[in-house]
């Protein structure tokens, strides 16, 4: 037990049963509050810090008492209910995504004797085991993290913490995406149009590679974001303040929004406010929320797409004599890599900025296109523009001219 006096402060720490407690005066208010360790130096420094915030008139308060020591799933619960009005609807959702597997790991241990040994050590398992027997990525594990973070800090047990949690490195240099051939993008979207129940996706992945958007961005269309006679498309909702942008339609997004048009008309969900991909649940079509997701019709395209690139790639083995289920397998590749990751929504639009860079635009003109791109983006597609340059004028070597013998190796590689 130790007391202590400092001015209008009266200090005093003792210990109940297997944890310390803390008996404080400050101004004349009293405040007498577990400190959850069992741990003396530890005591005494949570109580140092829970001074101090009170000094500040921060965390004073019971309710934040409180939430510091309910369980774990149970604030989790409070944690997003208090969020709903604050942040959009997909922010909430995927914010209780990141939180599932932080659940899962501390279960109903109190918040406030969440340690950053147990976070080290959740950050690590994550690694190791994430979806589908695959460790989860650095990126993954550290927005989880942040999260977490930030529930933290609702509960005023970050700052004792934050000092000892560790952030994973991560990538900064641009993802790495699919770019299909033009024969495997005629494949995918003749596969796309064979079947009505994929028309919501094919029509999307016709806008995603013609205008750049993202998922994000087309989900949220409105027809009055739609001129059909003036044949532009107004982006209001985006990633960044910068992806709000007028785009030009191209034939191919013309004919993608007739069709959508069609099937409002049919549905009754034209009106102007109405949502272009609009919510459809258990058969049910909402014209006032936008679609969640198309995940499973474009799951399932891609993989029929895989499966008629495999069997193109078989047939015209078996006529030159090669192994048919080795070609089949390097066929789908360009659809489903080695690892089982398929292409993504989100690689259409690298592909249609990809074309526009091997054909010359401008990064004024990508960046207005495209909206938002770092500068690293910007930098990868200076690359993609320079090796199209190379290959058109590779095509144009006809072996005119022999290099001298004694000529540098980088010059000699640069004729030939």
């Amino acid at each position: 037990m130790g007391r202590e006096e400092e001015g209008s402060e009266k200090i005093m720490i003792y210990k109940r049963g297997d944890f310390w407690h803390m008996d404080v005066t400050v101004n004349g208010v009293r405040y007498r509050e577990a400190l959850d360790t069992s741990d003396k130096r530890e005591a005494l420094r949570l109580e140092k810090e829970r001074v101090k915030d009170i000094l500040q008139g921060k965390g004073a308060t019971l309710a934040g008492r409180d939430f510091a020591r309910k369980p774990f799933s149970e604030a989790v619960k409070v944690f997003l209910d208090e969020r709903k009005g604050h942040v959009s609807a997909r922010t909430l959702q995927i914010e209780e995504q990141r939180l599932r597997p932080l659940k899962r790991f501390f279960g109903d241990r109190p918040v406030i004797r969440i340690k950053a040994e147990e976070i080290a050590t959740f950050q690590r398992s994550r690694l190791e085991n994430g979806k589908r027997g695959k460790g989860a990525s650095h990126r993954t594990v550290n927005m989880e993290t942040g999260v977490l973070r930030r529930l933290l800090k609702r509960a005023k047990a970050w700052n004792v913490l934050s000092e000892d949690v560790r952030y994973f490195p991560e990538n900064n240099g641009v993802s790495v995406a699919r770019v299909l051939t033009a024969e495997h993008k005629k494949l995918l979207f003749e596969t796309a149009a064979h079947k009505e129940e994929w028309l919501v996706a094919f029509c999307a992945a016709v806008l995603a590679v013609s205008t750049t958007c993202r998922g994000m961005e087309l989900k949220h269309l409105r027809w009055r974001d739609v001129d059909l006679f003036d044949q532009v498309a107004s982006i209001r909702r985006s990633k960044t303040h910068a992806g709000h942008r007028a785009l030009p339609l191209n034939a191919d997004a013309q004919a993608a929004l007739a069709r959508l048009r069609e099937r409002a008309e049919a549905l009754g969900s034209s009106e102007p406010d109405h949502f272009v991909f609009p919510a459809c649940e258990n058969g049910q079509i909402d014209p006032n929320r936008p679609q969640k997701s198309w995940r499973s019709a474009w799951r399932s395209l891609v993989m029929e797409a895989a499966k008629r690139a495999g069997n193109e790639a078989a047939k015209d083995a078996t006529e030159n004599g090669k192994d048919p289920e080795e070609a089949r397998k390097r066929g789908a590749l360009a659809f489903i890599s080695d690892d089982g990751q398929r292409l993504r929504f989100h690689d259409l639009r690298h592909q249609a900025i990809t074309e526009l860079a091997e054909g010359g635009a401008s990064d004024a003109t990508l960046k207005a296109v495209a909206g938002h791109l770092s500068q690293e983006m910007l930098e990868h597609y200076s690359h993609v523009r320079m090796a199209a340059k190379r290959t058109a004028l590779d095509k144009l070597s006809g072996g005119l001219i022999a290099p001298p013998a004694c000529a540098p190796k980088a010059a000699s590689k640069a004729v030939n």
